[in-house]
């Protein structure tokens, strides 16, 4: 495979300069209209049957190899957050409020370039390469959207991958595991219902800001105290809102954050806790609480038997690399819809180079990354593709 690296060297300018277009022009989940519409336009410059509008804002892209075989899905996320930037940057975001900060922009411009390698290469791979890309990754049902298109049909794949630009892995290294790799996500809200009243006469209210601060406090005791020490969980409250004015006790108070697990026994476990502490604590200070919990994803479970090919490429073409085989994060990804229908690997690309500066984390206002990662990222789902479509 070492011409996919020396195309992928080859071609970095070109990658580097769509991540820098993208990263200017950020756009959030199902609005990444013109995002889309560049996509279609690199894909149909190289002769790819190309779908648009597919999950709403989505692109699909059929490649044929060079004899019969597996359909192999590759998928490329490509919406940005919410997030006013702060880097200095000379590409920095022109979208007031968006941004780039997960590396989604890097995501695309793989995909752009491991379309144009592998259709250099037509005759080296077998069957078909299904490129996917996806809108409203975070959090906003994008994947569910695309299944729902009938992204999975007409040809469906027999295997699918994916990668992450990682900012917690240094440059030069990879997160590769087989089975789970990436969390379940929970989002609840919660609001507590009180009785209002004057903030100078608690004892004629029922107070749902002090009840809120012993619900948030006692939720801490989910983890630590019902979750096995061998097992993972998050619960982390992430908003409070209420009241409006000092004086002013009031009649309720809204609270918001998220539920991490990797184990569906777990999961429940969790949610029964989270449930009577919410509920019980309303209770027994004279409030009464709403509770909504809403699914975000399944965890992100990858096949043994594709992740540990894909660990031994990574290991042939990069053996001086590091390649960690055990790498699991809280974070969820909704390539887990996917990876509950195909059988598949979503694995980690290391991005972050201290010695540059690249340090700061997924989804804050002064992310940014090493952009060799783009080398290092084109050349394995690359090589991947290749080597997985003659049979693992």
């Amino acid at each position: 495979m070492t011409s996919i690296y020396e195309d992928a060297l080859n071609l970095f300018d070109y990658t580097r300069s769509l991540r820098r277009d993208f990263h200017r022009f950020p756009e959030l989940g199902f609005q990444e209209n013109r995002t889309s519409a560049i996509i279609t336009r690199e894909l149909g410059s190289i002769g790819l049957d190309v779908k648009t509008g597919i999950g709403k804002t989505g692109v699909v892209a059929l490649l044929e190899g060079g004899r019969p075989g597996p359909v192999i899905l590759l998928r490329f996320d490509m919406d940005a957050l919410p997030i006013q930037e702060t880097t200095d940057v000379d590409f920095k975001s022109q979208n007031q409020g968006v941004m780039h900060a997960c590396g989604h922009d890097g995501h695309i411009a793989v995909g752009l370039t491991t379309a144009r390698i592998l259709n250099n290469h037509r005759s080296e791979f077998a069957g078909k390469i299904k490129f996917i890309f996806q809108p409203a990754e975070e959090g906003l049902g994008g994947a569910e959207s695309m299944i729902s298109d009938g992204v999975l049909d007409k040809p469906k794949p027999d295997i699918a991958l994916a990668l992450h630009l990682w900012n917690e892995i240094p440059i030069g290294s990879f997160g590769i595991t087989p089975g789970s790799m990436m969390a379940a996500g929970d989002i609840f809200h919660v609001r507590i219902h009180g009785k209002g009243g004057h903030g100078a006469l608690p004892h004629l209210a029922n107070d749902p800001v002090l009840t809120a601060a012993n619900v948030i406090t006692t939720l801490q005791t989910i983890v630590s105290r019902n979750v096995s020490p061998l097992q993972t969980a998050v619960v982390s409250v992430t908003t409070i809102n209420g009241g409006e004015a000092f004086n002013v006790i009031p009649p309720w108070i809204d609270l918001q954050g998220t539920i991490r697990t990797f184990e569906p026994q777990v999961r429940e476990r969790v949610l029964e806790k989270f449930s009577l502490i919410v509920e019980g604590i309303s209770s027994a200070m004279g409030c009464r609480a709403e509770i909504d919990v809403i699914k975000l994803t399944p965890a992100v479970i990858n096949d043994a038997r594709i992740s540990g090919c894909i660990s031994t490429i990574a290991s042939q073409i990069f053996p001086t690399c590091i390649i960690d085989t055990s790498f699991r994060t809280m974070v969820s990804e909704d390539m887990a819809y996917i990876l509950q229908n195909i059988p598949g690997c979503m694995f980690f690309i290391g991005s972050a180079n201290s010695e540059k500066g690249f340090t700061a984390a997924h989804h804050h206002p002064n992310f940014n990354f090493d952009e060799q990662a783009l080398i290092y990222a084109t050349t394995l789902i690359t090589s991947s593709a290749i080597r997985i479509s003659h049979g693992l």
